[in-house]
């Protein structure tokens, strides 16, 4: 993913000031190695280290409207742009990006347009007629967002803690779902979902519903001009994914610029379970499968590394995050810029075994909306970052 840094409304919006911006915004550039830019307006700067996926040619950011009153960074994807384009058939679009949509919104809606976008999320916008911005994450925080505050009252937003922490007073995680609005001075609730109140739903189970929705979760996010795969550890979650997307792909854009041949990823230790069923898998699937394995101290040795990235001491975090963090370095030196997973599953129905204990189907459901309401701490910090 992308990295995004913003600065606003600093008290020395100086020379001096941007070069201390570019410096932080490099902390991000793990993130985004493909272009890195910088945009100031007054005492506010906006910074972006950009990780190409769609239209890597043109896409480069910040992003802008027409007359580049209004500014944006952005990390994330936005799925349902090519739709949101066409009810934007006034405006006129400067890039292919799917995030080049967001400035029109703002445009055409003002401020309460954030629920109009279907995808992954978080940005900053400055509108530079009343010097007024906006900051959103989305729903339920796959993408990484931070805001701090400076001594000279200054409001600073990062993907990742690194680059707030020896500029900041304080700083804290941006809640998922949530916009900052510096008009009203304080964040505000955008998504608001009917299981957000954990209220015991009544519609009676549609295996067939489900298997849409699922199908067209995964469907839509194979939106891509860069090379991809998928992760397979051979598990229900990561197999039905896998499964989906190998069904589909010869239908997307993707499959026209990279063929319609399947990449699979698994990561394991010498004779793991996962390895043997990646591959089981992979076989029925007829996926061109990649396995790597570590060795326990190859796991060690890449601690220290892990914790800079998803910044955090959580033993289960770590312990998780450090095989990926091997097998994405392995992707990576393969060509691949961007794999799909089958993470938050087991939050979404239950899947981890202590759910078998959950005395009703009242405190089980509520129990799964808990873990939602959490991933951004766990999983989406594991998965993205």
């Amino acid at each position: 993913m992308c990295g995004i840094l913003a600065v606003l409304g600093c008290s020395d919006p100086t020379r001096a000031k941007r070069v201390r911006v570019l410096e932080l915004s490099r902390r991000l550039k793990h993130r985004g190695p493909d272009w890195s830019g910088l945009h100031q307006h007054g005492d506010c700067f906006l910074a972006h280290q950009r990780l190409a996926i769609v239209d890597p040619a043109s896409g480069d950011q910040p992003l802008f409207n027409e007359d580049k009153s209004v500014i944006v960074t952005v990390n994330g994807e936005i799925y349902n742009h090519e739709a949101l384009r066409k009810q934007l058939s006034n405006h006129t679009f400067r890039t292919g990006s799917d995030c080049d949509v967001i400035a029109h919104l703002y445009e055409e809606y003002g401020e309460d347009f954030v629920d109009k976008l279907d995808g992954i999320f978080s940005f900053v916008l400055l509108d530079t007629r009343d010097n007024s911005y906006i900051v959103a994450r989305d729903a339920i925080g796959v993408t990484s967002l931070y805001i701090g505050w400076g001594l000279d009252g200054s409001v600073w937003i990062s993907s990742e803690m690194k680059a707030l922490n020896d500029d900041c007073e304080h700083f804290e995680c941006f809640p998922p779902g949530h916009l900052y609005s510096s008009k009203d001075g304080g964040f505000r609730r955008w998504y608001n979902p009917p299981w957000y109140s954990e209220a015991i739903p009544s519609a009676p189970y549609d295996p067939l519903a489900l298997r849409h929705a699922f199908e067209k979760a995964v469907i839509k996010r194979l939106m891509t001009d860069v090379p991809f795969g998928v992760l397979l550890s051979g598990g229900l979650d990561s197999s039905l994914v896998a499964s989906i997307t190998s069904r589909y792909l010869a239908t997307t854009k993707a499959a026209e610029q990279w063929g319609s041949k399947l990449h699979s990823f698994c990561v394991g230790l010498e004779g793991s379970p996962d390895l043997k069923a990646g591959k089981e898998v992979a076989d029925y699937l007829g996926t061109v499968h990649h396995e790597f394995t570590f060795t326990v101290q190859d796991g060690i040795d890449a601690i220290e590394d892990v914790i800079y990235h998803v910044e955090t001491y959580d033993v289960t975090t770590i312990r998780a995050s450090t095989p990926m963090f091997l097998m994405s370095r392995k992707i990576k030196s393969l060509g691949v810029k961007w794999v799909i997973s089958g993470e938050g599953s087991d939050e979404i129905f239950g899947g981890y075994l202590y759910f078998h204990k959950a005395p009703n189907k009242e405190e089980f459901h509520q129990e799964t909306c808990r873990k939602i309401k959490a991933l951004h701490q766990y999983d989406c910090q594991r998965a993205i970052n």
